[in-house]
Protein backbone atom coordinates (compact mmCIF):
# COMPACT_ATOMS: atom_id res chain seq x y z
CA UNK A 1 0.00 0.00 0.00
CA UNK A 2 2.85 2.47 -0.33
CA UNK A 3 2.08 3.60 -3.66
CA UNK A 4 -1.10 4.65 -2.20
CA UNK A 5 0.12 8.13 -1.06
CA UNK A 6 1.86 8.52 -4.55
CA UNK A 7 -1.40 7.77 -6.79
CA UNK A 8 -3.25 10.00 -4.95
CA UNK A 9 -0.68 12.85 -5.14
CA UNK A 10 0.10 12.29 -8.65
CA UNK A 11 -3.58 11.60 -10.66
CA UNK A 12 -4.59 14.83 -10.58
CA UNK A 13 -0.85 15.72 -12.60
CA UNK A 14 -1.71 12.78 -14.67
CA UNK A 15 -4.98 14.42 -15.79
CA UNK A 16 -3.50 18.04 -15.43
CA UNK A 17 -0.78 16.30 -18.58
CA UNK A 18 -3.96 14.27 -20.46
CA UNK A 19 -5.88 17.58 -20.50
CA UNK A 20 -3.12 19.06 -22.13
CA UNK A 21 -3.03 17.04 -25.06
CA UNK A 22 -6.84 17.84 -25.42
CA UNK A 23 -7.33 20.65 -28.05
CA UNK A 24 -9.67 23.66 -26.56
CA UNK A 25 -12.22 23.60 -28.67
CA UNK A 26 -13.30 19.92 -27.10
CA UNK A 27 -15.11 21.79 -23.80
CA UNK A 28 -17.15 18.61 -22.43
CA UNK A 29 -14.31 16.51 -22.84
CA UNK A 30 -11.93 18.37 -20.60
CA UNK A 31 -15.30 18.95 -18.00
CA UNK A 32 -15.53 14.92 -18.34
CA UNK A 33 -11.56 14.36 -17.87
CA UNK A 34 -10.97 16.64 -14.86
CA UNK A 35 -14.69 15.05 -13.57
CA UNK A 36 -13.25 11.68 -13.91
CA UNK A 37 -9.36 12.47 -12.41
CA UNK A 38 -10.74 13.95 -9.41
CA UNK A 39 -13.57 11.15 -9.06
CA UNK A 40 -10.85 8.40 -8.62
CA UNK A 41 -8.85 10.51 -6.97
CA UNK A 42 -11.21 10.78 -4.50
CA UNK A 43 -12.31 7.27 -4.40
CA UNK A 44 -8.62 6.67 -3.54
CA UNK A 45 -8.62 8.65 -0.26
CA UNK A 46 -11.58 6.74 0.47
CA UNK A 47 -9.68 3.79 0.16
CA UNK A 48 -6.49 5.20 1.85
CA UNK A 49 -9.44 6.35 4.87
CA UNK A 50 -11.15 2.74 4.95
CA UNK A 51 -7.39 1.14 5.46
CA UNK A 52 -5.71 3.51 8.07
CA UNK A 53 -4.96 1.69 11.78
CA UNK A 54 -6.60 4.11 14.43
CA UNK A 55 -4.61 2.60 16.90
CA UNK A 56 -1.45 4.31 15.45
CA UNK A 57 -1.12 7.76 16.59
CA UNK A 58 1.84 8.74 14.35
CA UNK A 59 2.65 8.04 10.74
CA UNK A 60 1.31 5.03 9.35
CA UNK A 61 4.31 2.45 8.34
CA UNK A 62 3.03 1.17 5.97
CA UNK A 63 2.29 4.52 3.93
CA UNK A 64 5.64 5.72 4.57
CA UNK A 65 7.46 6.97 1.18
CA UNK A 66 11.10 8.20 2.07
CA UNK A 67 13.16 8.55 -1.58
CA UNK A 68 16.62 10.50 -1.64
CA UNK A 69 15.77 13.36 -3.93
CA UNK A 70 18.61 16.26 -3.53
CA UNK A 71 20.91 13.96 -1.65
CA UNK A 72 23.82 16.61 -1.57
CA UNK A 73 21.72 18.70 0.84
CA UNK A 74 20.05 15.52 2.57
CA UNK A 75 16.78 16.44 0.85
CA UNK A 76 14.45 13.79 0.43
CA UNK A 77 10.82 12.81 -0.98
CA UNK A 78 9.41 12.05 1.79
CA UNK A 79 5.33 11.48 2.36
CA UNK A 80 3.31 9.44 4.95
CA UNK A 81 -0.03 10.11 6.66
CA UNK A 82 -1.87 10.43 10.12
CA UNK A 83 -4.78 11.00 11.71
CA UNK A 84 -4.36 15.04 12.07
CA UNK A 85 -4.00 14.93 7.90
CA UNK A 86 -6.05 12.27 6.81
CA UNK A 87 -9.16 14.30 7.67
CA UNK A 88 -7.53 17.41 5.56
CA UNK A 89 -7.01 14.47 2.50
CA UNK A 90 -10.69 13.32 2.50
CA UNK A 91 -12.02 16.32 2.55
CA UNK A 92 -9.53 17.63 -0.15
CA UNK A 93 -10.53 14.67 -2.32
CA UNK A 94 -14.22 15.74 -1.48
CA UNK A 95 -14.15 19.80 -2.36
CA UNK A 96 -12.02 19.32 -5.33
CA UNK A 97 -14.84 16.41 -6.75
CA UNK A 98 -17.61 19.26 -6.11
CA UNK A 99 -15.52 21.82 -7.79
CA UNK A 100 -14.53 19.93 -10.81
CA UNK A 101 -18.46 18.98 -11.32
CA UNK A 102 -20.05 22.56 -9.94
CA UNK A 103 -17.45 24.62 -12.63
CA UNK A 104 -19.06 22.35 -15.59
CA UNK A 105 -21.20 25.91 -16.33
CA UNK A 106 -17.38 27.36 -16.71
CA UNK A 107 -17.07 28.69 -20.82
CA UNK A 108 -13.65 30.91 -20.71
CA UNK A 109 -10.51 28.90 -21.41
CA UNK A 110 -12.26 25.97 -19.81
CA UNK A 111 -8.70 23.95 -20.54
CA UNK A 112 -6.57 25.61 -18.68
CA UNK A 113 -9.33 26.41 -15.95
CA UNK A 114 -9.26 22.35 -15.23
CA UNK A 115 -5.41 22.28 -15.85
CA UNK A 116 -5.09 24.90 -12.47
CA UNK A 117 -7.57 23.70 -10.85
CA UNK A 118 -6.03 20.03 -10.89
CA UNK A 119 -2.89 21.31 -10.09
CA UNK A 120 -3.95 23.09 -7.34
CA UNK A 121 -5.25 19.79 -6.11
CA UNK A 122 -2.14 17.98 -6.43
CA UNK A 123 0.27 21.02 -4.33
CA UNK A 124 -2.47 20.62 -1.50
CA UNK A 125 -1.99 16.69 -1.04
CA UNK A 126 1.60 17.66 -1.10
CA UNK A 127 1.15 19.92 1.87
CA UNK A 128 -0.28 17.34 3.83
CA UNK A 129 1.95 14.35 3.02
CA UNK A 130 5.06 16.09 3.12
CA UNK A 131 7.62 14.61 5.73
CA UNK A 132 10.70 16.84 4.63
CA UNK A 133 10.39 20.68 5.46
CA UNK A 134 11.68 21.60 2.02
CA UNK A 135 9.32 19.57 0.07
CA UNK A 136 6.78 21.05 2.08
CA UNK A 137 7.75 24.38 1.46
CA UNK A 138 8.03 23.35 -2.39
CA UNK A 139 4.30 22.73 -2.36
CA UNK A 140 3.54 25.22 -0.22
CA UNK A 141 4.62 27.97 -2.76
CA UNK A 142 3.36 26.22 -5.67
CA UNK A 143 0.17 26.46 -4.62
CA UNK A 144 -0.06 30.14 -4.84
CA UNK A 145 0.48 29.77 -8.51
CA UNK A 146 -2.57 28.35 -9.51
CA UNK A 147 -4.66 30.02 -7.08
CA UNK A 148 -2.97 33.39 -8.18
CA UNK A 149 -4.55 32.67 -11.90
CA UNK A 150 -6.89 31.52 -11.04
CA UNK A 151 -8.66 34.22 -9.32
CA UNK A 152 -6.87 36.85 -11.49
CA UNK A 153 -8.19 35.09 -15.04
CA UNK A 154 -11.97 33.99 -14.15
CA UNK A 155 -12.32 36.31 -10.67
CA UNK A 156 -14.88 39.34 -10.98
CA UNK A 157 -14.29 42.91 -11.89
CA UNK A 158 -11.16 43.31 -9.41
CA UNK A 159 -9.57 39.95 -9.62
CA UNK A 160 -6.11 41.61 -10.96
CA UNK A 161 -6.15 43.43 -7.08
CA UNK A 162 -7.67 40.61 -5.28
CA UNK A 163 -4.77 38.08 -6.44
CA UNK A 164 -2.05 40.05 -6.03
CA UNK A 165 -3.11 40.83 -2.88
CA UNK A 166 -3.50 37.39 -2.10
CA UNK A 167 0.00 36.32 -3.67
CA UNK A 168 1.77 38.82 -1.72
CA UNK A 169 0.39 38.39 1.51
CA UNK A 170 1.07 34.45 0.89
CA UNK A 171 4.55 35.27 -0.04
CA UNK A 172 5.53 37.43 2.80
CA UNK A 173 4.83 34.91 4.72
CA UNK A 174 6.31 31.76 3.24
CA UNK A 175 9.44 34.23 2.96
CA UNK A 176 9.28 34.37 6.68
CA UNK A 177 9.08 30.80 7.43
CA UNK A 178 11.93 29.98 4.88
CA UNK A 179 13.66 31.81 7.26
CA UNK A 180 12.92 29.32 10.03
CA UNK A 181 13.69 26.37 7.50
CA UNK A 182 17.60 27.27 6.60
CA UNK A 183 17.73 28.41 10.52
CA UNK A 184 16.61 24.99 11.30
CA UNK A 185 18.85 23.33 8.66
CA UNK A 186 21.90 25.00 10.21
CA UNK A 187 21.00 24.66 13.61
CA UNK A 188 20.80 20.77 13.16
CA UNK A 189 24.40 20.64 11.54
CA UNK A 190 23.04 20.40 7.86
CA UNK A 191 22.79 16.35 9.03
CA UNK A 192 20.53 13.59 7.36
CA UNK A 193 17.68 14.94 9.51
CA UNK A 194 17.96 18.48 8.93
CA UNK A 195 15.04 18.47 6.78
CA UNK A 196 12.76 15.97 8.57
CA UNK A 197 9.72 17.13 9.73
CA UNK A 198 9.65 14.20 12.00
CA UNK A 199 12.46 13.89 14.02
CA UNK A 200 12.85 18.10 14.42
CA UNK A 201 9.60 17.31 16.68
CA UNK A 202 10.18 16.91 20.37
CA UNK A 203 11.63 20.29 21.31
CA UNK A 204 15.09 19.56 20.82
CA UNK A 205 16.00 23.64 20.58
CA UNK A 206 14.80 24.61 23.68
CA UNK A 207 18.47 25.59 24.74
CA UNK A 208 19.83 26.64 21.59
CA UNK A 209 20.18 30.57 20.82
CA UNK A 210 20.78 32.81 18.13
CA UNK A 211 22.49 36.35 17.79
CA UNK A 212 20.69 38.92 15.67
CA UNK A 213 21.98 42.73 15.38
CA UNK A 214 24.77 42.16 18.54
CA UNK A 215 21.69 40.64 20.81
CA UNK A 216 21.11 36.95 21.72
CA UNK A 217 17.60 35.47 21.46
CA UNK A 218 15.92 32.44 21.98
CA UNK A 219 16.12 29.86 18.98
CA UNK A 220 12.77 28.54 20.16
CA UNK A 221 10.70 31.79 20.50
CA UNK A 222 12.29 33.26 17.56
CA UNK A 223 11.33 30.74 14.99
CA UNK A 224 8.16 29.92 16.76
CA UNK A 225 7.08 33.40 15.78
CA UNK A 226 8.70 32.84 12.15
CA UNK A 227 6.76 29.50 11.46
CA UNK A 228 3.68 31.09 13.59
CA UNK A 229 3.46 34.47 10.68
CA UNK A 230 3.91 32.79 7.86
CA UNK A 231 0.80 30.46 8.91
CA UNK A 232 -0.95 32.66 10.62
CA UNK A 233 -1.27 34.69 7.29
CA UNK A 234 -2.83 31.31 6.04
CA UNK A 235 -5.48 31.00 8.33
CA UNK A 236 -5.90 34.29 8.28
CA UNK A 237 -5.41 35.02 12.39
CA UNK A 238 -6.66 38.99 13.08
CA UNK A 239 -5.02 40.95 11.65
CA UNK A 240 -3.50 39.35 8.78
CA UNK A 241 -6.67 38.36 7.63
CA UNK A 242 -7.30 41.37 5.26
CA UNK A 243 -6.58 39.76 1.97
CA UNK A 244 -9.11 37.10 2.81
CA UNK A 245 -12.68 39.38 1.69
CA UNK A 246 -10.80 40.39 -1.62
CA UNK A 247 -9.95 36.91 -3.00
CA UNK A 248 -12.66 35.40 -1.48
CA UNK A 249 -15.20 37.82 -3.26
CA UNK A 250 -13.52 38.40 -6.14
CA UNK A 251 -12.84 34.35 -7.15
CA UNK A 252 -14.88 32.16 -9.41
CA UNK A 253 -17.14 30.26 -7.18
CA UNK A 254 -14.88 26.83 -6.79
CA UNK A 255 -12.18 28.69 -6.46
CA UNK A 256 -13.84 30.06 -3.14
CA UNK A 257 -14.63 26.45 -2.19
CA UNK A 258 -10.84 25.36 -2.32
CA UNK A 259 -10.03 28.79 -0.67
CA UNK A 260 -12.17 28.47 2.44
CA UNK A 261 -12.81 24.69 2.67
CA UNK A 262 -9.08 23.71 2.60
CA UNK A 263 -6.11 26.50 1.84
CA UNK A 264 -7.47 28.25 5.22
CA UNK A 265 -6.80 24.81 7.03
CA UNK A 266 -3.62 24.51 5.56
CA UNK A 267 -2.61 27.16 8.23
CA UNK A 268 -4.28 25.49 11.32
CA UNK A 269 -2.05 22.35 10.10
CA UNK A 270 1.02 24.08 9.87
CA UNK A 271 0.51 24.98 13.31
CA UNK A 272 -0.25 20.79 14.69
CA UNK A 273 2.55 19.50 12.09
CA UNK A 274 5.61 21.98 12.71
CA UNK A 275 4.96 24.62 14.67
CA UNK A 276 3.77 23.01 17.79
CA UNK A 277 5.96 19.68 17.63
CA UNK A 278 8.75 21.70 16.46
CA UNK A 279 8.80 24.20 19.25
CA UNK A 280 6.81 22.55 22.38
CA UNK A 281 8.63 25.41 24.73
CA UNK A 282 7.07 28.75 23.01
CA UNK A 283 3.78 27.28 21.94
CA UNK A 284 3.17 26.07 25.41
CA UNK A 285 4.09 29.66 26.75
CA UNK A 286 2.49 31.55 23.99
CA UNK A 287 -0.38 29.72 23.90
CA UNK A 288 -2.35 32.48 26.08
CA UNK A 289 -1.37 35.14 22.94
CA UNK A 290 -2.69 32.45 20.01
CA UNK A 291 -6.14 31.79 22.22
CA UNK A 292 -6.51 35.85 22.47
CA UNK A 293 -5.64 36.45 18.75
CA UNK A 294 -8.40 33.66 17.98
CA UNK A 295 -10.77 35.16 20.25
CA UNK A 296 -10.18 38.52 18.28
CA UNK A 297 -11.09 37.01 15.25
CA UNK A 298 -13.98 34.93 16.03
CA UNK A 299 -15.60 38.21 17.03
CA UNK A 300 -14.31 40.99 14.47
CA UNK A 301 -15.31 38.31 11.75
CA UNK A 302 -18.56 38.48 13.26
CA UNK A 303 -19.19 42.05 13.46
CA UNK A 304 -17.54 42.32 9.92
CA UNK A 305 -19.59 39.69 8.84
CA UNK A 306 -22.94 41.45 10.18
CA UNK A 307 -22.05 44.74 8.23
CA UNK A 308 -21.79 43.43 4.97
CA UNK A 309 -24.11 43.77 2.11
CA UNK A 310 -22.62 41.75 -0.23
CA UNK A 311 -23.68 37.74 0.91
CA UNK A 312 -20.35 36.58 -0.44
CA UNK A 313 -18.48 38.88 1.52
CA UNK A 314 -20.32 38.57 4.35
CA UNK A 315 -19.58 34.49 3.92
CA UNK A 316 -15.89 34.66 3.97
CA UNK A 317 -15.68 37.03 7.26
CA UNK A 318 -17.64 34.28 8.89
CA UNK A 319 -14.97 32.52 7.62
CA UNK A 320 -12.47 34.28 9.58
CA UNK A 321 -14.69 34.02 12.84
CA UNK A 322 -14.45 30.29 12.80
CA UNK A 323 -11.46 29.78 11.90
CA UNK A 324 -10.67 31.67 14.84
CA UNK A 325 -12.81 28.66 16.99
CA UNK A 326 -10.02 26.58 15.80
CA UNK A 327 -6.76 28.95 16.95
CA UNK A 328 -8.76 28.62 20.71
CA UNK A 329 -8.79 25.22 20.53
CA UNK A 330 -5.48 24.32 19.45
CA UNK A 331 -4.52 26.96 22.06
CA UNK A 332 -6.08 24.95 24.61
CA UNK A 333 -3.91 22.13 24.49
CA UNK A 334 -6.24 19.85 25.88
CA UNK A 335 -8.04 16.68 24.83
CA UNK A 336 -11.66 17.96 23.75
CA UNK A 337 -10.10 21.62 22.68
CA UNK A 338 -7.55 19.69 20.20
CA UNK A 339 -9.96 17.04 19.05
CA UNK A 340 -12.68 19.88 18.47
CA UNK A 341 -10.30 22.01 16.58
CA UNK A 342 -9.31 19.55 13.71
CA UNK A 343 -12.82 18.24 13.62
CA UNK A 344 -13.92 22.05 12.83
CA UNK A 345 -11.03 22.36 10.43
CA UNK A 346 -13.13 19.45 8.41
CA UNK A 347 -16.97 21.22 8.97
CA UNK A 348 -16.24 23.75 8.41
CA UNK A 349 -14.44 22.90 5.18
CA UNK A 350 -17.95 20.99 4.32
CA UNK A 351 -20.29 23.56 5.80
CA UNK A 352 -18.64 27.11 4.12
CA UNK A 353 -18.38 24.84 0.96
CA UNK A 354 -22.04 24.51 0.93
CA UNK A 355 -22.91 28.12 1.39
CA UNK A 356 -20.16 29.42 -1.62
CA UNK A 357 -21.66 26.70 -3.56
CA UNK A 358 -25.52 27.84 -2.98
CA UNK A 359 -23.82 31.69 -3.86
CA UNK A 360 -22.72 30.55 -6.84
CA UNK A 361 -25.69 29.15 -7.97
CA UNK A 362 -27.97 32.38 -7.43
CA UNK A 363 -24.86 34.15 -9.18
CA UNK A 364 -25.17 32.65 -12.15
CA UNK A 365 -29.05 33.63 -12.18
CA UNK A 366 -28.81 37.12 -10.74
CA UNK A 367 -25.23 38.32 -11.82
CA UNK A 368 -25.03 40.16 -8.51
CA UNK A 369 -24.57 39.46 -4.74
CA UNK A 370 -26.33 41.92 -3.26
CA UNK A 371 -28.53 41.11 0.05
CA UNK A 372 -29.37 45.23 -0.28
CA UNK A 373 -28.43 46.93 -3.62
CA UNK A 374 -25.90 49.96 -3.06
CA UNK A 375 -29.06 52.35 -4.43
CA UNK A 376 -30.95 50.29 -0.97
CA UNK A 377 -32.93 48.78 -3.07
CA UNK A 378 -33.38 45.04 -1.84
CA UNK A 379 -31.27 42.45 -3.97
CA UNK A 380 -33.07 39.46 -3.21
CA UNK A 381 -36.02 38.62 -1.65
CA UNK A 382 -38.77 35.94 -1.81
CA UNK A 383 -36.27 33.32 -2.67
CA UNK A 384 -37.89 30.46 -0.13
CA UNK A 385 -41.67 30.66 -1.92
CA UNK A 386 -39.65 30.65 -5.71
CA UNK A 387 -36.81 28.13 -4.91
CA UNK A 388 -37.83 25.38 -2.84
CA UNK A 389 -34.88 23.16 -3.42
CA UNK A 390 -32.14 25.87 -3.63
CA UNK A 391 -33.96 27.51 0.00
CA UNK A 392 -34.21 23.61 1.93
CA UNK A 393 -30.19 23.06 0.67
CA UNK A 394 -29.16 26.52 1.73
CA UNK A 395 -30.78 26.53 5.40
CA UNK A 396 -29.06 22.86 5.90
CA UNK A 397 -25.44 24.96 4.88
CA UNK A 398 -26.49 27.67 7.35
CA UNK A 399 -27.44 25.67 10.26
CA UNK A 400 -24.57 24.22 10.26
CA UNK A 401 -22.11 26.79 10.10
CA UNK A 402 -24.36 28.77 12.53
CA UNK A 403 -23.95 26.21 15.08
CA UNK A 404 -27.12 23.63 15.35
CA UNK A 405 -27.75 20.64 17.26
CA UNK A 406 -27.73 18.28 15.04
CA UNK A 407 -25.66 19.45 12.44
CA UNK A 408 -21.50 19.35 12.18
CA UNK A 409 -20.58 22.52 13.52
CA UNK A 410 -22.18 21.96 17.03
CA UNK A 411 -20.02 19.17 17.60
CA UNK A 412 -17.20 21.20 16.59
CA UNK A 413 -17.48 24.10 18.66
CA UNK A 414 -18.68 22.39 21.53
CA UNK A 415 -15.73 20.12 21.87
CA UNK A 416 -13.36 23.35 21.54
CA UNK A 417 -15.34 25.13 24.30
CA UNK A 418 -15.65 22.19 26.25
CA UNK A 419 -11.67 21.97 26.46
CA UNK A 420 -10.87 26.00 26.48
CA UNK A 421 -13.06 26.42 29.51
CA UNK A 422 -10.80 25.58 32.42
CA UNK A 423 -7.83 27.00 31.15
CA UNK A 424 -8.69 30.40 29.44
CA UNK A 425 -12.43 30.88 31.17
CA UNK A 426 -12.42 34.94 30.33
CA UNK A 427 -11.96 34.41 26.86
CA UNK A 428 -14.44 31.71 26.47
CA UNK A 429 -16.78 34.22 27.86
CA UNK A 430 -16.13 36.98 25.11
CA UNK A 431 -16.06 33.69 22.52
CA UNK A 432 -19.29 32.31 23.56
CA UNK A 433 -20.61 36.21 22.43
CA UNK A 434 -19.06 34.97 18.61
CA UNK A 435 -21.63 31.95 18.58
CA UNK A 436 -24.74 34.53 19.15
CA UNK A 437 -23.32 36.86 16.52
CA UNK A 438 -23.05 34.27 14.17
CA UNK A 439 -26.90 33.32 14.59
CA UNK A 440 -27.52 36.95 14.43
CA UNK A 441 -26.17 37.79 10.66
CA UNK A 442 -27.06 34.08 9.50
CA UNK A 443 -30.47 34.73 10.07
CA UNK A 444 -30.56 38.29 9.29
CA UNK A 445 -29.36 37.14 5.79
CA UNK A 446 -31.88 34.40 5.52
CA UNK A 447 -34.75 36.45 6.18
CA UNK A 448 -33.76 39.32 3.64
CA UNK A 449 -32.68 36.99 1.04
CA UNK A 450 -35.74 34.51 1.31
CA UNK A 451 -38.97 35.81 2.95
CA UNK A 452 -40.75 38.56 1.57
CA UNK A 453 -42.51 39.04 -1.60
CA UNK A 454 -40.78 37.78 -4.50
CA UNK A 455 -39.62 40.42 -7.27
CA UNK A 456 -40.44 40.27 -10.95
CA UNK A 457 -36.42 39.32 -11.12
CA UNK A 458 -36.92 36.83 -8.87
CA UNK A 459 -39.71 35.03 -10.44
CA UNK A 460 -37.62 34.52 -13.37
CA UNK A 461 -34.72 32.56 -11.74
CA UNK A 462 -35.16 29.03 -12.09
CA UNK A 463 -34.64 26.60 -9.16
CA UNK A 464 -31.73 24.25 -8.93
CA UNK A 465 -30.65 21.73 -11.94
CA UNK A 466 -30.05 18.15 -11.35
CA UNK A 467 -26.83 18.67 -11.83
CA UNK A 468 -26.40 21.32 -8.62
CA UNK A 469 -28.44 19.41 -6.40
CA UNK A 470 -26.14 16.23 -7.08
CA UNK A 471 -23.24 17.99 -6.43
CA UNK A 472 -24.86 19.78 -3.21
CA UNK A 473 -26.07 15.96 -1.68
CA UNK A 474 -22.33 14.98 -0.83
CA UNK A 475 -21.68 18.27 1.35
CA UNK A 476 -25.30 17.61 2.61
CA UNK A 477 -24.76 13.95 3.98
CA UNK A 478 -21.82 15.31 5.28
CA UNK A 479 -23.15 18.10 7.68
CA UNK A 480 -26.27 15.97 9.37
CA UNK A 481 -24.16 12.79 9.40
CA UNK A 482 -21.47 13.98 10.96
CA UNK A 483 -23.32 16.44 13.50
CA UNK A 484 -24.99 13.21 14.69
CA UNK A 485 -22.01 10.65 14.83
CA UNK A 486 -18.67 12.48 14.60
CA UNK A 487 -16.77 8.95 15.50
CA UNK A 488 -15.65 8.28 12.13
CA UNK A 489 -13.64 11.69 11.89
CA UNK A 490 -12.83 11.88 15.73
CA UNK A 491 -11.78 7.93 15.80
CA UNK A 492 -8.71 8.45 12.52
CA UNK A 493 -7.59 11.33 14.70
CA UNK A 494 -7.79 10.62 18.61
CA UNK A 495 -4.31 8.61 18.38
CA UNK A 496 -2.29 11.48 16.59
CA UNK A 497 -3.58 14.09 18.47
CA UNK A 498 -3.26 12.36 22.14
CA UNK A 499 0.48 11.67 20.75
CA UNK A 500 1.00 15.73 19.81
CA UNK A 501 -0.85 16.67 23.34
CA UNK A 502 1.91 14.00 25.46
CA UNK A 503 4.59 16.33 23.63
CA UNK A 504 3.21 19.39 24.58
CA UNK A 505 2.51 18.29 28.01
CA UNK A 506 6.43 17.72 28.74
CA UNK A 507 6.39 21.78 28.36
CA UNK A 508 3.71 22.64 30.34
Amino acid sequence: MSGLLNWILWLPVIGMIAILFVPKDKKDLIRTFGVVTTSITFLLTLVLYAKFNTSIGGMQPEFLIKVPWIEQFNIFYSLGVDGISLPMVVLTGLLFLICTVSSWSVDKQVKSYYVLLLMLQSSVFGVFFALDFFLFYVYWEVMLLPMFFLIGIWGGENREYAAIKFFLYTFFGSIIMLVGIIALYYATGKGVDSFNILALQGGHFTKEVVTLFGTEFSFEKLFFWAMFLGFAIKVPVFPFHTWLPHAHVQAPTAVSVILAGVLLKMGTYGFLRIAFPIFPMASVEYSTVIAVLGCISVLYGAFCAMAQSDVKKLVAYSSVSHMGFVMMGMAAMTVQGMNGAVLQMFNHGTSTAMMFLMIGVIYERSHHRWIVKPDGSKGYGGLYSHMPKYSIIFIIGMFASLGLPGLSGFISEALIFLGIFNRFTTITVFAVLGLLLGAAYLLWMFKRMFFGEASAEVKSYPDMSIREVGYMIPLCVAVIVFGIYPSPILNVMKASVAQLLDLLGKFS
